[in-house]
């Protein structure tokens, strides 16, 4: 995405209207968010604003209290400096306030000492001012410094859990991923902005900080008027008056984005790493990653890229929120602190030319009236973080529990193949009396399916959509389990077998096969993660699924996106305007732009990326597949490359047992040797093609003869 030299600030564009430049520096501010350049309007600004928020219900956290020890053992093996650092501040935080208010309250014995002596002492007076400004000075520098060691917590934080996060969604089976209680956790594992880790941490502490300035601050309090005879009163009307407004007034704050600004990255590790964290999240990869095996790989691969881009690798309003909570240090403030104290030094001169009437109590009651609203608001500050807390421990709870959701399809312990000159000739499958219920469903989608597929045979499954056939493909990679009956690989229970073995064994292509949010290259080399890095075999691979010319027509050849994983951001776009950095936008003045990286290809195209994707685990020059399994390969090819895809697999085929699954009959049902024919999730008829076509009353031979009738 480099700037167009020939590109405007602002210009017409006759099809899409009027564009902004954000490169344009007179108009807009740039500033780095670690993978993200975010672009700001210079004529508008960004601030908070106030609206409502509520008093969280306070519930029991005991249980909870585990998972908050083992984190902070993990900071504390992971960012013990930024933890102690953010402690320390908070502590110093935390007293602050209480020595400026000690500071107000000797403002009272200018007073008292003014009336007593019918003189000002000037030095108390100043000396008393003074400290209060500085402990303003230090409120200022503790805040400025502990947003600092937040970030590099939060960086740190982030990226120790980023991985176990990844692994614990990678890991789980589709049925397991299916039941929406796990789905839920898994995502709820997942920060918006903070790390749950520092949201929970920073919660626990600023309840006890809270606590700590209310008690220090009310014992000063105390401590300053123990001597006022109407202390008690004044406390109470004060307290009394400023619960009633603060309560009425609704507190909190929410984020302008009304001005103008966007948001783009142009980092292609990050871009690549939101792909691969895609994969795992969405529902509808979830066979492939599984089938494949993909979990390890693609968790490693992920760490790799983490540990590369570290503390940068956030999304884009995790980055936003980081930017626009850090303070900037303003060396005015300096300045401003003092003169702030001004009206308090005039205020105890007036007292001092008119003692009568400004007795020492109207002083007392200034101080209250100054102190007394900061109080309710500690207060009403500890309730909302107690009630806090249990949301941020039970966050932490689903974090450290995904690490340990069972699998429903649960592992064998035998190790397969028991030989490699197993795979080598090919595997047997057998079905024994099989029938099988999808989740929800009172209808079978499979019911006593029996057959026997022999070392080496080419098999093809036939029947209409719906009859069964994907189901059983299904089955054997243990993307689920039978509901009655048993299914054997080479004579061994497919449960008692090492799912990772069993799986590194076969190579499947879905008919709902799924296109991952990465390159072409990852889409190909997926296929077998260990030649993921192999251009050759990749190559090879998309030469035997007939994707080599399409993927030559690219602009960025075997590089290019389908889909790009990481949307750039806009905001408060002015009225006309269409385009930025020469794209165009969607969604109206707040959205995304136009994902010019991504590429709209067919469906027989995108199925040819699929294939080539099956090749690449069954073409490596190591044997390591024996049973490869295709469910409507060629439902979106035209004949002539139906006819080209079943030449190549025929030749691929060599000694592994070959599974189809499809509708059509054709030249592949012709050289099978077992045709197993589905009508309504039960296998009807089985038996050779000539055998099947010779059989009176076959709805196979009939079937074949309508499909044949067509091309005559």
């Amino acid at each position: 995405m480099e700037k167009d030299s020939s590109m405007a600030s602002e210009r017409k564009d006759p099809e899409s209207g009027s564009e902004l430049d954000p490169m344009d520096k007179s108009l807009f501010r740039h500033v780095n968010l670690g993978v993200w350049d975010l672009y700001i309007m210079r004529t508008r600004l960004s601030r908070y604003l106030p609206t409502s928020w509520k008093i969280e219900e306070y519930v029991r956290i005991w249980k909870d209290v585990p998972y908050l020890v083992r984190t902070l053992r993990d900071m504390d093996t992971v960012a013990r400096p930024q933890l102690f650092l953010y402690l320390g501040i908070t502590l110093a935080q935390s007293l602050t306030p209480a020595v400026r208010l000690w500071f107000s309250g000797q403002t009272l014995r200018v007073v008292q000492s003014a009336i007593d002596n019918r003189a000002i002492d000037a030095r108390l007076l100043f000396w008393v001012a003074g400290g209060r400004a500085l402990c303003r000075a230090v409120e200022l520098a503790l805040g400025y410094a502990s947003e600092k060691v937040i970030t590099t917590f939060d960086a740190r934080a982030r990226q120790f859990y980023s991985g176990s996060i990844f692994h614990s969604m990678a890991r789980l089976d589709v049925p397991t991923w299916d039941d929406p209680a796990v789905s839920s956790q898994v995502r709820q594992s997942t920060p918006d902005t903070e790390s749950i880790a520092l949201s929970a941490i920073m919660t626990l502490v600023e309840t006890g900080s809270a606590f700590l300035r209310m008690f220090s601050e009310g014992a000063v309090l105390l401590r300053v008027l123990q001597d006022q005879g109407d202390g008690s009163l004044l406390v109470l009307a004060s307290l009394a008056s400023e619960a009633v407004a603060f309560f009425a007034f609704r507190n909190g704050f929410n984020l302008n984005l009304g001005n103008t600004w966007a948001a783009i990255t142009r980092n292609d590790d990050y871009v690549r790493m939101e792909g691969l964290d895609q994969v795992v999240r969405d529902t509808k990869h979830r066979k492939e990653l599984v089938a494949g095996g993909l979990d390890e790989f693609l968790t490693t691969e992920y760490r790799i890229l983490a540990d590369r881009l570290g503390g940068r690798a956030n999304d884009f309003w995790a980055a936003y929120f980081s930017y626009v909570r850090t303070p900037t240090f303003d060396p005015i403030n300096l300045l401003w602190v003092p003169l702030r104290e001004l009206p308090r030094v005039v205020f105890t001169f007036q007292a001092v030319k008119k003692p009568t009437s400004m007795p020492v109590s109207l002083a007392s009651l200034h101080l209250l009236q100054q102190s007394s609203g900061t109080f309710v608001m500690r207060i009403n500050d500890i309730f909302r973080k107690m009630g806090s807390i249990s949301d941020r421990l039970a966050s932490l709870r689903k974090l450290y529990e995904a690490e340990n959701i069972p699998n429903k399809i649960v592992d064998g312990t035998i190790p397969f193949p028991e030989n490699a000159q197993s795979i080598s000739d090919g595997l047997s499958l057998e079905f024994r009396n099989v029938s099988f219920r999808y989740s929800g469903s009172e209808q079978y989608a499979l019911r006593g399916v029996s057959f026997k597929v022999l070392p080496g045979q080419l098999c093809v499954i036939v029947g209409s959509n719906g009859s069964g056939k994907s189901t059983i493909l299904k089955l054997v990679a243990r993307i689920f389990d039978p509901t009655e009956g048993s299914i054997l690989i080479d004579g061994h229970d497919i449960k008692t077998l090492k799912l990772a073995d069993l799986r590194r064994a076969m190579a499947i292509l879905f008919q709902d096969y799924t296109h991952f949010p990465l390159s072409i290259r990852d889409n190909i080399g997926l296929g077998n993660p260990r030649l993921a890095g192999d251009d050759a075999a990749i190559e090879e691979a998309a030469r035997l699924g007939g994707a080599s010319e399409l993927i030559a027509r690219l602009p960025d050849g075997i590089d290019t996106y389908l889909e790009r994983p990481v949307r750039d951001i806009y905001v408060g776009l002015p009225e006309g305007m269409r385009k930025l950095f020469g794209r165009k936008v969607v969604d109206g003045p707040d959205g995304y732009m136009e994902d010019t990286s991504g590429h709209e290809l067919s469906g027989g195209q995108m199925q040819r990326l699929a294939v080539a994707r099956t090749f690449m685990r069954s073409s490596t020059m190591e044997q390591e597949v024996g049973l490869l399994m295709f469910d409507e390969p060629s439902a979106s090819l035209d004949p002539t490359a139906e006819h080209d895809l079943f030449s190549r697999l025929r030749k691929l085929r060599g000694n592994n047992t070959m599974i189809f699954s499809t509708h059509r009959f054709g030249s592949l049902t012709r050289h099978a040797d077992l045709i197993l024919y589905m009508n309504d999730s039960a296998i009807v008829e089985t038996g050779t093609h000539e055998v099947l076509l010779k059989r009176e009353g076959s709805d196979y031979g009939r079937l074949w003869r309508i499909q044949a009738e067509a091309f005559l």
